[in-house]
């Protein structure tokens, strides 16, 4: 995972620099502090897809180039296997499978997330993105807060939110959750 979130930052150092940007400016695009954003280039944070999204929109790349250092290619169909999207650790307990990492100039970006369980006192860091996410649980029990309503989803159970609330995911039961998470 710390191998990953390196890349990660190496690739958000890669672009500031290539767009000639000053830290602030990403910084702001991203919707966090500049102390934050030098962390995450430097590797030294975890990092939230929210945050790389609105970077990658800001400044029209893509965010599997930010996330996995891949352009899409595909314009008219892109075609996942099972167990075979790129993957990403991208904080402690939270890995990310992309659905459609080759597919160009997308609408949305889907997600196989899985979370692994942390003790009940565990402080959750909300997160926030603009549009919308579709969240629905493939395996496990996955308790879901957004902004102070805490709702409890079961295998099969789906959601659809405003994902500019403050929102964030735990596993339950002591097992990993996995589900299906599409921001739009």
């Amino acid at each position: 995972m710390e191998e990953a979130i390196k890349q990660i930052g190496d690739r958000l150092r890669g672009l500031r620099e290539s767009l000639d940007l000053t830290t602030d400016e990403v910084a702001k695009a991203g919707g966090v502090t500049k102390e934050k954003y030098e962390l995450m280039e430097a590797g030294e944070t975890e990092l939230s897809v929210s945050t790389l999204q609105k970077i990658a929109k800001a400044y029209n790349v893509e965010l599997d180039a930010l996330m996995f250092g891949e352009e899409p290619h595909m314009s008219s169909y892109f075609l996942t296997r099972r167990g075979k999207g790129l993957s990403v650790e991208r904080r402690k307990a939270y890995q990310y499978q992309s659905l459609a990492s080759g597919f160009r100039g997308r609408k949305a970006d889907p997600f196989i997330v899985k979370v692994d369980p942390k003790p009940d006192d565990t402080f959750l860091q909300k997160n926030s993105h603009p549009g919308q996410e579709f969240d629905m649980v493939l395996g496990g029990r996955m308790e879901l807060t957004i902004g102070s309503k805490v709702l409890t989803l079961d295998k099969g159970d789906s959601i659809i939110f405003d994902s500019t609330q403050p929102h964030c995911m735990r596993a339950l039961d002591g097992k990993t959750v996995t589900f299906l998470a599409i921001i739009f």
